[in-house]
């Protein structure tokens, strides 16, 4: 049995807000930069959280571009492939300054989605 477009497109950005929830929990329990189990923990989660969405449809990408999905996949790939390769200094106001945005957006586009 197949999950219809819109359904799949929420699941995973529901999982996406899950992921950054959690980030945010694990964030203000412990200073990422100074705790190495807090930075590992964000860092597996930011690997989930673009995963999750490299899997929602190409429709709903262009249709929201306010989102940079390239940015996202992109940082999917250096956190798997060339993990010796990342600034954790960069992590921290990653967390502070990107997330609360893209919160935001996945937000707009789960309540438009609720709306159609």
């Amino acid at each position: 049995m197949s999950i219809d477009p819109p359904e799949r497109d929420r699941f995973y950005l529901l999982h996406m807000l899950e992921c950054i929830a959690d980030i945010e929990k694990y964030c203000e329990a412990s200073d990422i930069e100074s705790d190495q189990r807090t930075m590992d923990a964000v860092l597996r989660k930011l690997q989930i959280l673009t995963e999750s969405s490299m899997r929602v449809s190409v429709e709903l990408k262009a249709a929201h571009n306010e989102i940079s999905w390239r940015e996202l996949a992109g940082f999917r790939n250096v956190v798997v492939h060339d993990y010796l390769g990342i600034r954790v200094e960069r992590i921290g106001p990653m967390v502070n300054s990107d997330l609360p945005t893209l919160k935001g957006q996945i937000e707009a586009i789960l309540s438009s989605l609720r709306r159609d």
